[in-house]
């Protein structure tokens, strides 16, 4: 990797990219280095790699960046996705290159990065003297498409000497597509006017039955209707999907922080003023759980069955 201004790490779980990947592919100028397993699968998944370097070697972190640090130490500007393997892996590599680290970046420069901070509220630019590792957010810059089949080049790595790190215990997978938020295409989002975790496990079985994902404001996760792992804002999940339709969010900042450029929004409140109806392409001025209830019975949805059911009792969507 001699004379390469920036390369994209990719963590790769049997054969799964991890969230915001082509995006940090494509920061990179298409050039990525994908470790972990499953690595010869994964690489025809992306659509922004020009050039792709595979790698099997596990996916502890520690060791990890062990193995990557000799690999990659030639190049200037390492980007990997905030994914959550990306996060654990960044901090870890940045130590073994001796480089800074700039997380949480919406882009990547020559000399730094424009990162976000206190909650999103704030872009600020940082600027670094020489070599550097950055986090890409996923969701926020988006991804060309590559204009041809990438050049594959498979890596044999030594390993790595033994590091002291956390051991893993367990790994635990959500269910379906319905847990791929920060890539989902359609998305639906609870807000508080939902007033239940009934009405808002209805909203999920709405939204699996149309190929959408389930997400919902911090006030729906704070009330446990939802686990935090499906907030989307600034706090949790950046999404930027083709469709956003959102049932009883007010819109405030922190949320539409995390949205990126939906292409189409609609808004389902009581209040006509409210900011996300200000900014959706349809604004229907209702009650949010009404309007579900008839969307669902519209779909041949029963309220109160399915596999969300027992939401209400049970305290959380998971």
């Amino acid at each position: 990797m001699n004379a390469l201004p920036a390369v994209a790490v990719l963590v790769v779980r049997d054969g799964e990219l991890p969230a915001g990947a082509d995006e940090a592919t494509a920061e990179a100028g298409g050039t990525v280095l994908l470790a972990g397993t499953g690595t010869s699968r994964a690489h025809g998944l992306l659509t922004s790699a020009r050039r792709v370097w595979v790698a099997e070697t596990g996916t502890v972190p520690g060791t990890l960046a062990a193995c990557l640090a000799p690999v990659v130490a030639p190049v200037h500007t390492v980007v990997l996705p905030a994914s959550p393997d990306g996060r654990d892996l960044a901090p870890r590599l940045a130590a073994e290159l001796g480089r800074p680290l700039l997380a949480g970046a919406s882009q990547v420069r020559e000399h730094g990065a424009d990162v976000l901070r206190w909650d999103g509220r704030a872009l600020v630019e940082l600027t670094v003297e020489g070599p550097y590792v950055a986090t890409l957010e996923p969701g926020l810059r988006g991804a060309e498409p590559a204009p041809g089949p990438p050049v594959v080049t498979t890596l044999e790595l030594a390993p790595a000497r033994p590091v002291a790190d956390a051991r893993p215990v367990a790994t635990v997978r959500g269910s379906g597509a319905a847990d791929s938020l920060a890539e989902a295409r359609r998305v639906f989002c609870a807000g508080g006017g939902l007033g239940s975790a009934s009405a808002v496990g209805l909203l999920a079985e709405v939204a699996a039955a149309l190929d959408a994902s389930c997400g919902g404001t911090r006030v729906v996760t704070d009330a446990g209707w939802l686990g935090y792992e499906r907030q989307i804002g600034t706090t949790g999940v950046a999404v930027d999907p083709d469709l956003y339709v959102a049932f009883g969010v007010s819109g405030a900042p922190h949320h539409t922080g995390g949205l990126g450029s939906p292409r189409h929004v609609v808004s389902v409140n009581t209040d006509p003023h409210c900011p996300m109806t200000t900014m959706a392409d349809l604004g229907i001025v209702a009650d949010a759980t009404a309007v579900l209830s008839e969307l669902a019975r519209q779909l041949g949805i029963p309220e109160g069955s399915g596999r969300f059911a027992d939401a209400e009792e049970s305290g959380a969507v998971r």
